[in-house]
C-alpha cells in the first residue's frame, strides 16, 4: 500500500512538473523536442500508407501548439542504454541443484525449492493426510470441493500412480477451465456491461468468457492464446473462436453516450495498451504515458509506440455469429419481441420523419469540435482516423437517440431552439417510448446473435499516433511508429498488412508470444504459482519492473519459464508438475522453527494456507447442498439478489439492470456464469473481494471483516443451501445422529470430526431443539426444516429444524472458506 501512495505521489509531481515545463525530454530515447515542434521522420518498417491528419483537426488544439517539430540528430551518448533489470534479461536454463534429500524430490520444482531450504538448515514439511490434499487440489484446480466419494477414492487408492491419477482426472474435467477462466477474467477486466453512468448491457462478451473456458479445457498453447486474443481477426479471419477471443481487447469500458469521440479514441487505445502491458509482459507501461517512467526504462515514446500497434482497432458489436441452439433460440425469441415492437416502432418513425434532418445536425452537433472535423467530412474524403470516428458515431444513432432533440427543444420557452410544435411530438414520444419498455421488460430476450470483436473496418491504413506532452492529447509532439520498448529489445516489428487490416497487432503478437521474448514465460507461470502457493515468485504479479518485488527463487521462476516453453507452452503440463511436486503435497501445520528463520514463508517450508475465493465459496456451497447446475457457457445468468439491493439505472429499452432469471436452473450456476455488471457487482460475491471489472485485476484481496460473516449467516441463499445439505445428510445417513455429523463433516470438510468437535455439536443440537421447542409452542417460531427429504413421514420437524440451523452454524465456520 505504502508502495502504491508513492507511486501516486510520484506521478502527481511529475504531471505538475511537466505541466510547467517548457521542453519534454526522452532520457531514454531520443529528444522528444519542443513543444510545438515536429520532428523529421526516419524511414520506418511499416507497410502500408499512414493516413495523416492534421494535428490541429485531430485534436482541436492552438495552432501555435501544432507546428513543427525541429529536428535533433541523436548522438552516440543519447543512443538508449539497454536495461540491466533483470526480467529484461534473457530466459536463462538453470541447472537443477545438487540437495542432500534427493528422495523428496518428485519433480525438479523440488530441487529448486529444497535447495534454499537446505542452506538455511530447515527441511520441508511432512506429507498432508491424502483427505486434505484431494480438497486443496481439487480447490485449487475446480474451484469446488470435493466429493466425500472423490475423497474416499483417492484415500483408499493404493496405487503408485494414485497421485497421478488424481491430477489427470482433475485437468480432464471441464470444471478444470472454468476455474482457470475466471483467473484470466479478472485480467481481461471482464464485465456484461459498458460501465461509465449508464452502464448499460453488452449481450455478446459472454462468448469471449466461453472462449476461455473451450481454450484452458483444450489446453491450447499459451502462445496460441496470446496471439488470438490480441490479433485473431488478422491470423484467422475465418475462425470464428480466433475472432471472439479479440473480446480481450474489446473489454475495456465504454461510454456510448460520450460525445469527445477522439478523446474516446484516445481512452480505448490507453486502456488496451494498459492492460496488455500488465497482463502479459508484466509491466506498468501506464506509468510512462504522461512522463518517462520513474523507475523502469520505458519512455513516453516507448509507450505511444505501443499506443500505435492498437491505432487502426475498432470495436464492433454487430458481427452475425454462426447459428447454434441459443442463437436459434434467441431469434425465435426476438421475433415475437420485435412484432409486439413493430407498430411502436412505426409509430415512433412518423413522429421522428418530419424533423429527422433537423434532429440529425442538432444530435451532431452536440459533439465536440475535434469530432465535428471528421463528422462533417464527405465520406470519400475521409482518412483512418475519420473512418474511426464515423464508425463510433455511427452504431449510436437511432430514434431514441433522434428523439432528444424533441425533448431538448420543448421544455425551455425561452431558449432559442424552443419550439411549440416539439412539445406535442415529445409527449406523443414519450407515451410510445414508456410502451416500448413494458413490452421489453416482459418479452426482450437474454443472449444473442452476434459477436463483440475487434477488427479494423476492413482497410489496412492505420491513424498516426503521436507522443502527448504529459499525456495530454491536444498538445502533440513526435509522430511515433509501431515499436517495442527498446530496454527490452532491439527487435524491430515485421508488419505484414492483410487484406482488410494493418497486420500491427500480429506484429505485436508474435513479439509477445516469442519464446525469445524475456518477460511473457516468466509473467505466466508466476501467476500459476500464485495460484497454488498464495504468493508468486515475483509477488507483484503484474509488475516485473524497478518498482516490483524481485524473484524469491529467481532460478525456480526461469526452470519454470523455460520448461513452459520447451513443453509447447502447455498449460496443463505447468499445473500437473506443480501438482505432482513434492512442495504441493506439504503439510500446512504452523512450525515453530520454519517460523522463526522465514516468517513470510517465501522458502516454502510449510504449505500456506489459504482462504477460499469469493467464488469457490458461493460455488463450493452449491456443491455442499447438491444444488449446483454444472452447465457450461452460454449467456450470462441473473440469481436472485437481495431485495433491498439498489440496481441504479436501467438500460435504454427499459429492462431492468437486474432481473432475475426465469429459469430457477439459473440461479444454482457456477459463479463465473453470473452477470457482471460493473455498477451492481453480485453482493455475496463483492462482500468476499470479488475482482474488480474496471481494469485489470492482477491478484484478489483477501479482507476479513465482520460484513463476511454476517452476509453468510444473514443470506437467504445460503440459508436456502443450508436446508438442502441438511436434507442431503439426513438422505444420506438416515436418523443416526452421529452419521449424519460424520456426513456433514465429510461434505464440508473431505475429513470425520474429531470427538470433541461431536460432543460439542451434539450439546448444540440439543440445546437449540430445546430452544425452538419452546418458542414454536408460544407460536413465535416458523420451523425450517431441510428440503427435498426422500421420506418426511417420519421427520421430527423440532429436530430437523435444529439440525438446519447446526448444519448452517458449520458450514459458515472459518475451516470451510480456507484450504489447507
Amino acid at each position: 500500500m505504502k508502495k502504491k501512495l508513492y507511486l501516486a505521489v510520484m506521478c502527481a509531481l511529475v504531471g505538475l512538473v511537466a505541466e510547467k515545463s517548457a521542453t519534454a525530454v526522452d532520457t531514454f530515447n531520443n529528444p522528444v523536442g519542443e513543444i510545438g515542434v515536429k520532428k523529421q521522420q526516419n524511414p520506418v518498417t511499416v507497410t502500408g500508407s499512414q493516413a495523416a491528419i492534421p494535428t490541429n483537426e485531430a485534436t482541436a488544439a492552438p495552432a501555435s501548439q501544432t507546428a513543427p517539430v525541429v529536428a535533433e540528430n541523436k548522438t552516440d551518448s543519447q543512443q538508449a542504454v539497454k536495461s540491466t533489470l533483470w526480467s529484461y534479461q534473457p530466459v536463462k536454463v538453470p541447472t537443477q541443484p545438487a540437495v542432500n534429500n534427493q528422495n523428496w524430490v518428485k519433480t525438479p520444482i523440488d530441487a529448486f525449492v529444497l535447495a534454499p531450504l537446505e542452506s538455511k538448515g530447515l527441511v520441508p514439511s511432512p506429507e498432508a493426510d491424502r483427505a486434505a490434499f484431494i480438497r486443496r487440489a481439487t480447490i485449487d484446480a475446480w474451484g469446488l470441493i470435493p466429493t466425500p466419494e472423490e475423497v474416499k477414492s483417492f484415500v483408499n487408492d493404493t496405487s503408485s500412480d494414485a497421485y497421478e491419477k488424481l491430477a489427470d482426472r482433475l485437468l480432464a474435467s471441464p470444471k478444470y477451465g472454468e476455474r482457470q477462466a475466471r483467473r484470466w477474467l479478472d485480467l481481461a477486466r471482464y464485465a456484461d456491461s459498458n460501465g461509465f453512468d449508464n452502464d448499460e448491457t453488452r449481450p455478446n462478451l459472454w462468448r469471449y468468457r466461453d472462449y476461455v473456458v473451450s481454450s484452458f479445457n483444450q489446453d491450447k498453447p499459451y502462445d496460441r492464446f496470446i496471439k488470438e486474443q490480441l490479433a485473431g481477426d488478422e491470423i484467422a479471419p475465418d475462425d470464428q473462436s480466433a475472432l471472439i477471443a479479440t473480446g480481450f481487447l474489446r473489454g475495456f469500458p465504454d461510454n456510448p453516450n460520450g460525445r469527445a469521440l477522439v478523446q474516446k479514441k484516445y481512452q480505448h487505445t490507453t486502456d488496451v495498451t494498459d492492460t496488455v502491458g500488465k497482463v502479459f509482459l508484466g509491466q506498468t507501461v501506464e506509468c510512462a504515458r504522461c512522463h518517462n517512467h520513474k523507475f523502469d526504462k520505458i519512455s513516453q515514446k516507448d509507450y505511444f509506440s505501443l499506443q500505435a500497434f492498437f491505432a487502426n482497432a475498432s470495436a464492433v458489436d454487430n458481427i452475425p455469429a454462426q447459428k447454434g441452439p441459443q442463437e436459434v433460440a434467441f431469434q425465435e425469441a426476438r421475433a415475437k419481441y420485435e412484432e409486439a415492437l413493430k407498430p411502436i416502432k412505426e409509430a415512433k418513425k412518423a413522429i421522428i420523419d418530419p424533423v429527422r434532418a433537423e434532429a440529425n445536425n442538432y444530435y451532431l452537433e452536440r459533439y465536440d469540435e475535434a469530432s465535428l472535423v471528421s463528422l462533417k467530412k464527405a465520406k470519400s474524403e475521409w482518412n483512418a482516423h475519420d473512418r474511426w470516428v464515423n464508425h463510433v458515431y455511427g452504431e449510436y444513432i437511432d430514434d431514441d437517440r433522434l428523439a432528444n432533440y424533441l425533448q431538448d427543444t420543448s421544455v425551455n420557452k425561452d431558449a432559442p431552439d424552443y419550439n411549440p410544435a416539439n412539445a406535442e411530438r415529445w409527449a406523443a414520444y414519450k407515451k410510445l417510448n414508456d410502451e416500448s419498455k413494458k413490452i421489453a421488460q416482459k418479452l426482450k430476450p437474454n443472449g444473442s446473435d452476434t459477436i463483440s470483436a475487434i477488427n479494423e473496418l476492413g482497410h489496412t491504413d492505420a491513424p498516426p499516433t503521436y507522443v502527448f506532452f504529459g499525456g495530454i492529447q491536444e498538445r502533440p509532439l513526435e509522430e511515433v511508429q509501431p515499436a517495442f520498448p527498446e530496454a527490452i529489445t532491439s527487435e524491430k516489428p515485421v508488419i505484414l498488412p492483410t487484406a482488410n487490416s494493418s497486420g500491427r497487432r500480429t506484429a505485436l503478437a508474435n513479439w509477445i508470444a516469442s519464446s525469445q521474448n524475456p518477460l511473457t514465460a516468466r509473467v505466466y507461470v508466476n501467476r500459476v504459482w500464485e495460484q497454488y502457493f498464495g504468493n508468486g515468485i515475483v509477488k507483484t504479479v503484474s509488475d516485473f519492473g524497478k518498482a516490483g518485488d524481485k524473484p524469491s527463487n529467481p532460478e525456480l521462476l526461469d526452470y519454470l519459464a523455460d520448461n513452459f516453453v520447451k513443453n509447447g507452452w502447455s498449460v496443463k503440463k505447468l499445473h500437473r508438475q506443480i501438482l505432482l511436486s513434492s512442495v504441493y503435497r506439504q503439510s500446512s501445520a504452523h512450525r515453530e522453527d520454519a517460523y522463526k528463520a522465514d516468517p513470510d514463508n517465501k522458502l516454502l517450508a510449510v504449505f500456506p494456507r489459504k482462504r477460499l475465493e469469493a467464488e469457490e465459496i458461493r460455488d463450493s456451497l452449491l456443491v455442499a447442498s447438491g444444488k449446483l447446475e454444472e452447465k457450461i457457457g452460454g449467456p450470462s445468468v441473473f440469481p436472485p439478489v437481495p431485495a433491498n439491493l439498489v440496481t441504479g439505472n436501467s438500460n435504454v429499452d427499459g429492462t431492468p439492470f437486474w432481473k432475475t432469471s426465469l429459469d430457477a436452473h439459473d440461479h444454482n450456476r457456477r459463479s463465473l456464469y453470473i452477470f457482471t455488471r460493473r455498477s451492481v457487482p453480485y453482493p455475496l460475491l463483492e462482500t468476499f473481494d470479488m475482482a474488480s471489472s474496471q481494469e485489470v485485476h492482477s491478484k484478489r484481496d483477501v479482507t476479513t471483516t465482520p460484513l463476511q460473516a454476517l452476509a453468510l449467516y444473514h443470506s437467504d441463499v445460503v440459508f436456502e443451501w443450508s436446508k438442502a445439505l441438511a436434507g442431503r445428510v439426513i438422505n444420506e445417513t438416515g436418523s443416526d445422529t452421529s452419521a449424519q455429523l460424520d456426513r456433514l463433516y465429510q461434505i464440508l470438510f473431505a475429513r470425520s470430526p474429531y470427538q470433541s468437535e461431536k460432543d460439542a455439536l451434539q450439546e448444540f443440537l440439543a440445546s437449540q431443539e430445546k430452544v425452538i421447542k419452546e418458542k414454536a409452542l408460544t407460536g413465535k417460531f416458523g420451523l425450517n426444516v431441510p428440503t427435498d427429504l426422500k421420506d418426511t413421514q417420519n421427520l421430527d420437524p423440532i429436530r430437523a429444524s435444529a439440525f438446519v440451523d447446526l448444519v448452517h452454524t458449520v458450514a459458515n465456520s472459518n475451516e470451510f472458506a480456507y484450504r489447507f
